[in-house]
Formats: C-alpha cells, structure tokens, sequence
C-alpha cells in the first residue's frame, strides 16, 4: 500500500510529524501529493500552531492565510540558519518585517510564548545578531569587524528598533553589544542631540515626531551596561527586563479591553477604561555623567562630526514610582486620534539611600500615541513647594501595554541648553498601588512606608 493509498486522517497525521520545511519537498515527489498537500490549510494550521502562538485573539476571529503565513517563516528559517552572511543582509528587510510580525502576534496569556521561543532560537546564532540586530549607524565606528552599518538610513533605524526589541542579554552574546556602550554613551550625552525638533526625547530632528531607534538603542546599551555593573543585592528588583531576549515585548493579548468613553452607560472604573495600564508600581533607573566639558570643552568637533567616545563611567540611580492615572482626555487636533490622552499623578522615592533630593518627589505626566502610533510617556518630578524641576520624555518599547517598559531620556524642565540630561527608563513592577491589595513586594517594603 502507497501513503496516497491511506485515508486522509492518517495520512494528515503522518505529514504533521515532519518538519514544516519539508512539506515542499514531500509536494515535489509526486503529483498526487504537490495536489494534497499545495492547498491544505488544515495541514499547514497544524503546522504552524504547533511551533507558533495563535494570531487570533479568540478562536472565533477570522482565520489567516495559514499557508502563505506558514511559508513566510519557514523561509525566514531558512535564511537565518544559513551561513550565507551576504544572502542575510539582503533579506534584511524580509526579516525584519517577519520578526515584527511574530511579536505583534505572539501572546504570553498562560506561558511562554512559543513566538517568543523561537526568536530566541533563531537569534542565539550569533552571525544572525550581526546581519540584523547590530547595523545601526552606531557600528560605524563601533562593534567588531563582522559588524557593519546598513547603507541607508531607513534600514539602521529598523535595525536599532529590532535591537531595543531584542535587549542587551546578560550572557556572552549580549556582552558584545556592550563593547559599544562608549559611542553609545558620546551618543546620549551629546548635546546637539536635545533640541525642539526632537521635544529633548527619543525622537527624530526633522520635527516629525517619530521616534529615533538610534538614539534609544543607545539609551538602552549605556542604561544596560551601567545596571550590569550594579550591587548584586540590586538585581532581583531593578535589573531591566532587556537582559533576557526579547523578554516583556510580547503581549498578554487575552487581557480584556474596555472602551474609554461609553455614552448613555454606567461609568466604569478609569482604571479598566485605561487603555495604557498606568496605575501600580514601577521600578525606575537614571543614569548621569559630567557633560559640560564633554559639551562645551576646548576640544570641540563641527557640526556634522560625532563627538569622540566616553569612557568615563557614569552614576546610576534606582527610583521606584507609584502612579495613579487620574484623566482621560480626547486627544487634541494634530494628536493621533486612536487613544485618548491619559494623565497620571504619584509619587517616586530613591531605592540606593533613604533620602535623596533629586529621586524623592511628586511626579505627573502624560501618556498617549505618537502619529506613528507608537506609546509616548512623559514625566515631570514635582519638589517641594510644587516646584518641578525634570522631566522625562519615553517610548514604551514594544509598543502598548508590553512589559518591557518605557526607555527615555531626562533632562531640566525648563529645556536649558547646557544640560542636565541623561539616559532614563522605566517599567512595571505590580498593578496594585495606593492603598489597594497588597502585594508580596508591598509588604517587604511596608518597614519604609512612610518615606512615600
């Protein structure tokens, strides 16, 4: 008896145990199996929930085209467990729209996610970090020799993006990206860089709001660098979630939505029509260094020429913030009308000493979307006798509500040209603050409850 010869049960559950990349060459043996096997969605779904998170969010939502989609990864498989490091460049973009894909998809709702897992597979491959996450302009004059800048200015943002997505892992891999972190620390201190086209935050010169991936790589490999080196006692609770690839980028996408105005209904609590998830604890880290003579110093570069490299360490600060969203706004005219604007109130304490005049503070702020759509925070620390005295502008990586929080710059709230400024982030901790339930942590820490 020939495998055609079986009934279709058994022959669909013989072809589910074959790898997915093999499914071309069984369809080229035969016509009787490029027949059975070419438009075969029950077969190709098989396939691809097996190795891949759902993309539907509820088992009713409209199916997609699970062949084409199948065929799309397996060719990006393909690409990235080749050797060829030429046909990776090429297929750059492929890739990266490929990864974007499966974490806009991927849903941590009960474990982890299979999207995730893969990535992390692929991307252990060390050539594959060159030829992707490591082609920003950064490694123009950073990185190693296999390393080498893209040759547009569109594929280095999209490389520096696909880098803030995959972290700076505390493992052998990641340490090499740190070897960076002087060009990426004359990057955030420079600052040329903090005007009002970029409104002194992660975005572009040209005024157009979109967010500048370069500059919160660079964020991200000096704020990763600098915590490495932090106390061990420290890690468990301000360690950033960027360590570990791709972690807090995929989203729990089974949490329920609610509409944030609803007309002629019963108000429902600000906190389940948030669409942000404001309110809780977060844990925060801010870096600074003595950029003056950096800036304005004897040894100056024009215009068009970066500044030198910084090997000077820097001083890094731990803050945990409670925050408490307070209003929900329509957004403005020239806001992207998706959201609403949302506002926060709370308050932020020094985690390294019991009392620090620049850590302890009130704290308020925005959140809401760019016009690209991607998740906009700013901050402003409130002192003493309602004086406020920095301000914060982040993009929350990932995009909304992701784990891996918001990774920004600070600076006076007053945009002084000669600084202070410096790299900032910050991510949630706990969704219950403010007298709420409490949790495991709040109790360890009820001893200096009243330092809030």
């Amino acid at each position: 008896m020939e495998l055609l010869d079986l009934c279709y049960d058994v022959l669909i559950r013989i072809l589910e145990e074959i790898n997915p990349e093999d499914l071309a060459a069984c369809a080229r043996t035969s016509w009787g199996f490029h027949n059975f096997i070419k438009e075969n969605h029950s077969l190709h779904k098989a396939h691809y929930l097996r190795r891949f998170d759902d993309p539907r969010i509820e088992p009713s939502d409209p199916e997609p085209q699970w062949i084409s989609e199948l065929q799309k990864l397996v060719k990006c498989k393909k690409i990235l467990e080749s050797n060829n490091m030429g046909m990776k460049q090429e297929n750059f973009k492929f890739v990266a729209s490929t990864i974007e894909g499966l974490i806009d998809t991927g849903n941590e709702a009960h474990e982890d996610s299979l999207n995730r897992m893969q990535l992390k597979i692929w991307f252990h491959n060390a050539q594959n970090l060159d030829a992707i996450m490591y082609r920003s302009s950064l490694y123009k004059s950073a990185g190693t020799d296999s390393q080498k800048a893209a040759d547009t200015e569109e594929e280095q943002q999209l490389s520096a993006k696909l880098h803030c997505l995959y972290g700076t892992p505390a493992n052998t891999l990641g340490r090499r990206s740190f070897s960076t972190h002087p060009y990426a620390r004359s990057r955030v201190y420079d600052l040329r860089n903090y005007t009002d086209n970029t409104q002194w935050g992660p975005f572009r010169e040209d005024g157009s709001m979109r967010v500048d991936w370069e500059m919160v790589e660079s964020l991200m490999i000096v704020l990763g660098y600098n915590s490495s080196l932090c106390c061990r006692r420290n890690v468990p609770r301000t360690h950033p979630l960027w360590a570990q690839p791709f972690e807090g980028v995929i989203k729990d996408r089974s949490c329920p939505k609610y509409e944030w105005s609803i007309p002629m209904e019963p108000e429902i609590p600000i906190e389940m029509r948030d669409p942000y998830d404001i309110s809780g604890i977060w844990s925060r880290i801010v870096c600074f260094n003595d950029l003056y003579a950096f800036n304005f110093g004897t040894r100056q570069v024009s215009s068009d020429q970066s500044r030198p490299p910084i090997f000077t360490e820097e001083a890094l600060r731990h803050i945990q913030m409670r925050l408490q969203i307070t209003k929900l706004e329509a957004p403005g005219p020239f806001d992207n009308q998706t959201l609403p604007i949302a506002h926060f109130t709370g308050k932020s304490r020094s985690i390294d000493m019991s009392w620090d005049p620049n850590s302890n503070s009130k704290i308020k702020g925005t959140v809401q979307l760019t016009p690209e759509g991607e998740v906009r925070w700013t901050t402003i620390s409130v002192f003493y006798g309602g004086e406020e005295r920095w301000r914060s502008e982040g993009i929350q990586v990932g995009g909304l509500t992701t784990r891996r929080g918001v990774i920004g710059t600070w600076f006076d709230k007053d945009y002084d040209p000669h600084g202070p400024a410096g790299p900032t982030a910050f991510w949630k901790v706990t969704d219950k603050a403010f007298g709420k339930i409490k949790t495991e942590q709040e109790d360890n820490d009820a001893d200096d409850e009243h330092q809030w």
